[in-house]
C-alpha cells in the first residue's frame, strides 16, 4: 500500500483516469460478448464502450420515428413534385395564350415546353392527383429554369432536396443522410443502417479513439450493408457537426449527461426541414434539484413541482428553440417523451425570418404556489391581429396576486419554458400504425406500444399536469377515483386526459379555481379530520365552492385505452433497469447498489478481473483464520 500511495499523483481525479484505462486494457485482452439488438450486432468488451440494455426503448422509439419521418419526407417531396408540375403546365397554357393574342402560332418561344415534355407533365399530374394536400407544407421557391434539352431545377426546395431528372427530378426523395453524434459502440447508427431501407448513408462520430475503434469493429460484423452505409469518424461532433452545415437530414444526439454543449451546432447543421433527435439524462438538473445549474446549462429556472418531468421536456424544447433562433431557424416538435431516467425529443428544423417572431408567444413561465399544488402560466410574448396586419407584443401580467388565492401563501416563480403543443397527432397515429403492424421488428414492442398509447390520448395543447393524490394530501382527504375527478371536470365543461409523463398526472384546461372546488365538493361528502393550525388545506376547505361539482361518470372522461385493456404503463422487465456508469469506469462494490450484482460481476469477468463476491469471500475466509489465531 505504501508504495501505491508514492506513486499516486497528488490530484485525486487523476486515479480515476488511470483506473479507467486500466479497466480498458482489460477489456482490450479479455474474450468479446456478441450481443444482438433488432437487426444489428455488437461486440461487448467489459465496460470498455458505454452500453445500457435500458436504452433499448429509446432506440426502437427512435427507429419508429425516423420511419415515419421518411413516410412524410416521401409525402412532401410528392406533394411539391405535384405542385410544380401544375405550376408549368400553367405557365405553358399562358404562353399560348400569350402568342394566339399575338398572332404569332408558328413561331416556337425558346421559353416554353416541348410537346414530349407536355405530355409527361401530364402524366405525372394525373398520378398525383389523388394525393391529399400537405396543410404544413411551406415552399419558398420553385424550379424557375426551363431548358430545351430538360427542366433544370436552379434551386432546391425548402422541404427535401430534388435530384437530376430529364424534367423535375426523381419521384423518390433522397434517401436519409443520418449523423450520430455520439456514437459510442455504434449499436444505434448500425441499427438505423439495418432497419430503416430509406436511411442511405449515417455517419457515426465520437471524440473517444476506442468508441471509434469498437464501432469500426461493430460495422465489420455487421456485413456489406452495413460497410456500405456506415462510417465512423474520430472527431469532436460539435467541430464536425459546425463543419457540414446544412448537411444531414437527421442528426441523432444521446450524450451521457446534458446535450447542451452540443445544441448549437446541431440546428446548424441539419437540412430545412429536417429531423433533430435529442436525449437528456441529467433529470436530477431538469427536475429542479439544481436550479441554477439548469439555468447555466438550458437558460431556464425549474421548479420541483409534481409536473417536473413534462417541465423537463418543454425547458429541453425551449433551449433547442432558442439556439436555432439565433440562425433564423425553430422547430416544430412532433414527440417528446419522459421515459424512464431520461427525457427525449423529436423536433423538426425549419428557416424564415418571419416566424421566429413568434417564438416569444410559444414560451412561458410558471408560478407555482409553495402551499398548494396551484401553478400559473404567464406568457412570454403574445400575436395580436388588426385590420389584416399581424403585431408581436409583450405578455400581458401578472395572470396572478402576490399571494395564492387559495391558501394564500406566496408563488416561486420558474422557467421559461415551451408552451406550445410538444406532440403531433398525425405522427403519433401513424407511429402506432406503423410499430403494431411490425411489431416483430421492435425487441421493446409492449414498452413502445404503451407509451405511444398514453401520448396518443394526451391533450396536446395544455402544458403541464396536475397530480390528484398530491392535492389530496394537502387537504388531507382520501382522494375521489380518477373516473369520478375526471367526469366531474368533463361535467363541469372543461377537457381532462392523462399524462405519458406520470400515471397519476391529470392534464385539463379547467383553472385552479374549478379544480379545488370539486375537490372542495369531494370533501364536503367526505370529511376530513381537523388538525388544527393554519394549514393550506384547511384555509383552502373554509372557503365555499362557487360551483357544485357533478361526479355522474361520462364515457367522455374515461381512457379509451383502459376501457378497451390497452396497457400505458408497464412496469420495469427486469431490476436496476435505469443509468449505468460511464463508460472505462472503475467498478467496485458500492455500484452492486445501484447497478446490481450480475451487472457488476459480469463486467468484472469481461474485464478479466475478479468478481465482487469472491472477493468478499476471500477477505471473510482470511479475517476468520486471523481470528482463529487469536483465538489460538
Amino acid at each position: 500500500m505504501a508504495g501505491a500511495t508514492e506513486d499516486m499523483p497528488r490530484k485525486p481525479h487523476r486515479v480515476g483516469k488511470k483506473k479507467e484505462a486500466a479497466a480498458r486494457d482489460y477489456a482490450s485482452t479479455a474474450e468479446p460478448t456478441i450481443l444482438r439488438e433488432g437487426e444489428a450486432d455488437i461486440l461487448i468488451h467489459g465496460n470498455d464502450v458505454f452500453y445500457n440494455k435500458a436504452q433499448i426503448v429509446n432506440r426502437d422509439l427512435s427507429i419508429a420515428v425516423l420511419r415515419a419521418f421518411a413516410a412524410k419526407r416521401q409525402q412532401e417531396h410528392e406533394s411539391l413534385l405535384t405542385k410544380k408540375v401544375a405550376s408549368y403546365g400553367n405557365r405553358k397554357e399562358s404562353s399560348r395564350q400569350n402568342e394566339r393574342c399575338n398572332g404569332d402560332l408558328e413561331t416556337e418561344n425558346p421559353s416554353t415546353i416541348s410537346p414530349s415534355e407536355t405530355n409527361h407533365l401530364e402524366h405525372l399530374s394525373s398520378e398525383h392527383e389523388a394525393l391529399p394536400p400537405e396543410e404544413d407544407l411551406s415552399i419558398e421557391t420553385v424550379a424557375e429554369d426551363v431548358e430545351t434539352s430538360g427542366v433544370q431545377i436552379t434551386k432546391e426546395s425548402p422541404i427535401t432536396a430534388v435530384v437530376n431528372d430529364p424534367l423535375l427530378g426523381n419521384r423518390e426523395a433522397k434517401p436519409l443522410h443520418v449523423l450520430e453524434a455520439l456514437a459510442a459502440s455504434g449499436l444505434r447508427a448500425l441499427r438505423y443502417a439495418k432497419e430503416v431501407a430509406e436511411v442511405g448513408s449515417v455517419v457515426a462520430c465520437d471524440n473517444d479513439k476506442v468508441a471509434v475503434e469498437a464501432c469500426e469493429r461493430n460495422i465489420r460484423l455487421n456485413g456489406k450493408v452495413a460497410m456500405a452505409k456506415l462510417t465512423a469518424h474520430h472527431a469532436d461532433s460539435r467541430i464536425y457537426m459546425l463543419s457540414h452545415e446544412k448537411e444531414f437530414d437527421v442528426v441523432d444526439l444521446d450524450p451521457y449527461g446534458s446535450p447542451s454543449v452540443f445544441l448549437d451546432s446541431a440546428v446548424q447543421s441539419i437540412t430545412e426541414g429536417g429531423l433533430l433527435m435529442c436525449t437528456a439524462t441529467d433529470m436530477a438538473v431538469l427536475c429542479g434539484n439544481n436550479g441554477e445549474v439548469c439555468y447555466s446549462k438550458y437558460g431556464a429556472y425549474p421548479l420541483r413541482g409534481k409536473y417536473c418531468h413534462e417541465m423537463a421536456l418543454r425547458i429541453l424544447l425551449a433551449s433547442i428553440e432558442s439556439h436555432a433562433n439565433r440562425y433564423k431557424r425553430y422547430i416544430v416538435p412532433v414527440l417528446s417523451l419522459s421515459v424512464d431516467f431520461y427525457v427525449r425529443v423529436f423536433v423538426r428544423i425549419y428557416t424564415s425570418a418571419s416566424t421566429i417572431k413568434e417564438t416569444p408567444s410559444k414560451l412561458c413561465y410558471v408560478y407555482q404556489c409553495v402551499g398548494c399544488d396551484s401553478f400559473h402560466l404567464q406568457p412570454v410574448g403574445r400575436i395580436a391581429s388588426r385590420q389584416g396586419s399581424v403585431r408581436y407584443l409583450p405578455g400581458t401580467g401578472p395572470v396572478i396576486s402576490p399571494d395564492c388565492k387559495q391558501c394564500g401563501k406566496h408563488h416561486n416563480m420558474g422557467g421559461p419554458m415551451w408552451s406550445a403543443p410538444i406532440h403531433n397527432s398525425e405522427w403519433i397515429a401513424s407511429m402506432l400504425s406503423s410499430v403494431s403492424s411490425m411489431k416483430m421488428r421492435y425487441p421493446a414492442f409492449g414498452k413502445v406500444h404503451s407509451i405511444l398509447t398514453a401520448v396518443s390520448e394526451e391533450i396536446i395543447d395544455i402544458p403541464l399536469y396536475i397530480s390528484l393524490h398530491s392535492m389530496s394530501a394537502t387537504l388531507k382527504c382520501t382522494p375521489p377515483s380518477s373516473a369520478l375527478f375526471r367526469s366531474a371536470v368533463v361535467n363541469a365543461g372543461y377537457r381532462i386526459s392523462g399524462s405519458h409523463a406520470n400515471p397519476l398526472g391529470l392534464k385539463t384546461d379547467a383553472p385552479m379555481e374549478v379544480l379545488w372546488d370539486i375537490m372542495r365538493c369531494w370533501v364536503k361528502d367526505h370529511p376530513v379530520k381537523d388538525h388544527g393550525g393554519e394549514t393550506s388545506g384547511r384555509v383552502i376547505l373554509s372557503k365555499p365552492p362557487e360551483i357544485e361539482a357533478n361526479f355522474k361518470k361520462v364515457p367522455a372522461a374515461m381512457s379509451r385505452a383502459l376501457a378497451a385493456g390497452v396497457a400505458r404503463f408497464l412496469p420495469n422487465p427486469e431490476e436496476f433497469w435505469g443509468p449505468k456508469p460511464r463508460a472505462g469506469r472503475h467498478l467496485s462494490s458500492k455500484h452492486i447498489a445501484s447497478h446490481g450484482a450480475e451487472f457488476v460481476n459480469g463486467t468484472l469477468r469481461a474485464e478479466g478481473r475478479p468478481p465482487i463476491e469472491e472477493t468478499i469471500d476471500s477477505a471473510e475466509e482470511g479475517n476468520e483464520v486471523k481470528r482463529q489465531k487469536l483465538n489460538d
